[in-house]
């Protein structure tokens, strides 16, 4: 499968080096980072207007803290703004129609660090995501609408928590990092929004720097 190739290939390439041999081990030491990559998202839980929906991919880039709580474990807090959204297709009233949403999040997960070995670091933790803007672009029959909206923090509702789960792979000051997550919360506010009902998923692929 293409998308299990992209995320996985990469770690196993590194992980089998000899590099990691001559490495010094600093678990234990306080870092920041930055990072950047891809983010190849969807939707699971979907519902209304028999809706069908693909993937799409968006960038992502954002900053970490390492806070190491000794060898073996640690906190990692990040944030992180990421492009999510899916490609949609389905039918309403007997017609089809297709439709392709852009969500730009700023990503907040709080995660924790399980260390095993000095090179590969395990994650898992809750996320926060705030919704900044949304690009939607439908085509109903032989009609295109595109809409784009701003979103301010008055509106609750863009408040969506979440699950993240990854890996890190520490090469000296290099980091590559994988990622998938998972929205607890549906993207409207209201059973009765004409809006198709979903909560995003995705996976993310970044490469880093530790300062």
């Amino acid at each position: 499968m293409n998308i299990v190739k992209i995320f996985i290939i990469p770690f196993l390439v590194i992980a089998s080096k000899p590099v990691f041999a001559q490495m010094e081990d600093n678990r234990e030491l306080l870092s920041f980072g930055l990072k950047a990559g891809l983010n190849l998202s969807n939707v699971w839980d979907s519902k209304g207007q028999d809706f069908v929906a693909d993937p799409k991919y968006g960038l992502a880039g954002g900053a970490f803290v390492s806070l190491p709580l000794g060898k073996y474990l640690g906190v990692q807090p990040e944030i992180m703004f990421s492009q999510k959204g899916f490609k949609g297709s389905g039918s309403l009233l007997g017609f089809g129609y297709s439709y392709t949403r852009t969500t730009t999040f700023l990503d907040v997960p709080l995660l924790l660090q399980f260390k095993p070995i000095e090179y590969f670091t395990i994650l898992a933790g809750p996320q926060f995501s705030y919704l900044f803007k949304e690009k939607n672009v439908y085509t109903f029959g032989s009609n295109s609408t595109e809409q784009e909206q701003a979103f301010n923090n008055e509106d609750p509702r863009n408040n969506i928590m979440g699950f993240v789960v990854g890996a890190d792979i520490n090469i000296d000051m290099l980091v590559i990092s994988a990622r998938a997550a998972w929205d607890f919360q549906t993207n409207n506010k209201n059973s009765v929004s004409t809006t198709p009902r979903y909560k995003n998923q995705l996976l993310q692929l970044t490469v880093g720097f530790r300062i």
